[in-house]
């Protein structure tokens, strides 16, 4: 794989390609990876897999047009047809009075806070099995345990890189490892699975793969023999792994693009209150090892730590350059590519900061609710902000976790989840959206 400055210079000399094809501006952005992945099963390995890829994108303008194009064939030959061909769509394609590059005089120059996001030390795939038969020794040693799906420990890395035409240049590297397990508890047609899965930059900051194991077995232990809920309104509680889906919607809704076409259930409520007073969402691109650490974003600005949420409002929206111009507003950071196309939106390291109560006296009060452990389904309209989600659980009866539950839906609107939201103590640092335990009073529960 090529280091940060070769993949910089792959991208930089196709700007060059669209400029001399014909371009008023151009921007480039270089992406590679490779993955190794040991799966066993049984005590037995299971597959072995090895991956490797690199792509780079070319967005090339004329005047307010413009194109977008992508290839995995870096040739010579290749790029200069890639660059006059862009510049052939965009001669066609119509105008956009939104369209163009990142505002010159807001470009991040450099240089960079080294985030450490690469781990010098690359495990052998020897090493990736010891994890992997680590993790499901463990959860098969739970006891309720009775077969497994298999095991796996993984390493991998990439490297970004991005140019443009008017004086960006920027790449970083990073590493990726990854230990997860699924398993098997009960027998018949009361068998459960479930399992766990953690992810770091670096080796050391994963937990053993025998804690990862461990919790991976209880989980599917404590789905055993699941009864059903009453329907009805409740106060819900959200497990942290479930619970960060919330603050991903309300990302989605603060999204420039979503504002700008009008389709966000956020729309006209920037610095509105709808969170209690308390509620904080902080944003860190910055942090050291993060798994969204990013030094810039993906149009050559700088990338910072802020409250996206404070005091329960929002303060901005999340705004690439075009739709920072539709709507008369400075981009702000979040600019994000893929593949091809003009940038998307993406946040960086996120944590909703903890409350005071721990998870015992949260549901301490709760006469008749459910913990949520497992989310099912993709009800939301980010429009309206209504959500219905299938779930299953564990059932919270008299203040206290009473037994799984399965088979129901949990519905509401997001705004009034928002208002109805609070927070625990219990907040990790180890997601790239990191909440507490979240209870919202007043849901609906749909079960038999």
């Amino acid at each position: 794989m090529l280091s940060p400055a070769e993949a910089l210079d792959r991208a930089q000399q196709l700007v060059e390609r669209a400029r001399r094809a014909g371009a008023d501006a151009a921007d480039a952005v270089y992406g590679a990876s490779s993955s190794e992945a040991i799966q066993v099963r049984l005590g037995k390995l299971e597959d072995v897999e090895r991956s490797e890829s690199e792509h780079i994108s070319l967005r090339l303008f004329v005047g307010r047009r413009s194109a977008s194009i992508g290839s995995s064939d870096l040739s010579e030959q290749a790029l200069d047809e890639l660059a006059q061909r862009a510049f052939a769509m965009a001669r066609s394609a119509p105008e956009d009075a939104y369209a163009g590059l990142a505002p010159q005089e807001r470009l991040s120059r450099g240089p960079w806070r080294d985030l450490d996001l690469i781990d010098s030390h690359e495990p052998d795939p020897q090493a990736l099995r010891a994890l992997a038969e680590e993790a499901e020794d463990a959860a098969r040693a739970v006891a309720g345990v009775t077969n497994s799906d298999g095991a796996t420990g993984s390493a991998g890395g990439g490297v970004a890189a991005l140019a443009t035409s008017h004086g960006f240049a920027g790449a970083y590297g990073s590493t990726s490892r990854s230990v997860s397990v699924s398993v098997v508890a009960g027998e018949g047609s009361g068998k459960q699975r479930d399992g766990e899965w953690r992810s770091a930059h670096h080796l050391a900051d994963l937990p053993s793969a025998a804690s990862i194991g461990t919790i991976g077995g209880e989980r599917a232990v404590a789905r055993l023999e699941p009864g059903t809920m009453r329907s009805g309104p409740m106060p819900v509680v959200f497990d942290p792994r479930v619970g960060g889906s919330l603050v991903g919607h309300l990302m989605g809704a603060m999204s420039g693009g979503a504002i700008a076409r009008r389709s966000s259930f956020l729309l006209d409520r920037l610095g509105e209150q709808l969170f209690d007073s308390g509620i904080t969402i902080a944003e860190d691109p910055l942090r050291l090892r993060g798994l969204r650490s990013r030094p810039f974003d993906g149009e050559g600005l700088a990338t910072s730590p802020r409250n996206l949420v404070e005091q329960g409002r929002v303060t901005g929206w999340l705004l690439e350059s075009a739709s920072a111009r539709q709507l008369g507003l400075e981009p702000s950071g979040h600019a994000a590519r893929g593949g091809n196309g003009a940038p998307g939106i993406s946040v960086g390291n996120l944590d909703l900061l903890p409350g005071t109560l721990s998870v015992d006296a949260l549901i301490a009060d709760i006469a008749d609710g459910v913990y949520v452990t497992e989310l099912i389904g993709q009800g939301v309209n980010g429009v309206t902000g209504d959500y219905s989600r299938g779930a299953s659980g564990l059932r919270i009866v008299g203040g206290r976790i009473a037994g799984p539950v399965a088979g129901f839906t949990v519905a509401g609107n997001l705004l009034a989840m928002f208002a109805a939201l609070t927070p625990a103590s219990d907040l990790e640092r180890d997601r790239a959206i990191n909440v507490p335990t979240l209870r919202v009073d007043g849901m609906t529960v749909a079960g038999d």
